[in-house]
């Protein structure tokens, strides 16, 4: 094994067992390996490393995490359908345990619709900000949901982004794997995994 693989095996630990991000966790995992950034492993690589970790290590009870945060992402893309959510992230690419985040990315028209009407639900939330398209800031709406088939709460993030950052969202990486899914290409999967 190469100093790239251990970098993503170990981060593939912090993950899936921690919950951490992605970034970070190979930020943290190079540097406790003592490894140069240049070994930094890609997020493909990453991603080939947390299946492997979720197979041997979280077999017996991943799919049912996925599928209840899956559910969970689907209530919330129904709620909040006026902004044309889409789920990304490791839900939507089928490596989320418990532990992982659920990232919904909104299409607007008006950056601060979402925000008024989760207000307007009496939704409580922060706010932060994170890298967008084309490396600009965004805003990101972080709030905390019941996740009844887990028995706990959810983080839940909602990237906000222009109607305009729709266009070409939905074509597939080097694998053929999308970034991420409406609802009802997400109805489609869970469908899928009942069969």
């Amino acid at each position: 094994m190469n100093t790239t693989e251990e970098i993503a095996a170990a981060a593939a630990r912090l993950i899936v067992d921690e919950g951490m991000d992605w970034g970070p966790a190979k930020q943290r995992a190079a540097r406790d390996l003592g490894a140069p950034r240049a070994a930094l492993p890609g997020n493909d690589e990453v991603e080939d490393a947390v299946r492997e970790h979720i197979a041997i290590f979280h077999a017996d009870t991943q799919p049912a995490e996925l599928r209840a945060l899956r559910e969970l992402a689907a209530v919330w893309m129904a709620r909040l359908a006026e902004f044309r959510p889409h789920l990304t992230g490791a839900v939507w690419r089928g490596t989320a345990t418990r532990l992982s985040n659920i990232h919904l990315q909104l299409y607007c028209d008006d950056s601060k619709a979402a925000e008024i009407a989760l207000l307007d639900r009496g939704v409580d939330f922060d706010t932060a900000e994170t890298q967008g398209p084309r490396g600009r800031t965004v805003d990101m709406l972080v709030l905390d949901a019941p996740c009844p088939a887990l028995q706990e709460r959810v983080t839940i993030c909602l990237t906000i982004l222009d109607f305009d950052d729709l266009r070409g969202a939905l074509k597939p990486d080097a694998r053929g794997l999308t970034e991420r899914g409406d609802l009802g290409t997400l109805q489609i999967l869970l469908e899928e995994s009942q069969a």
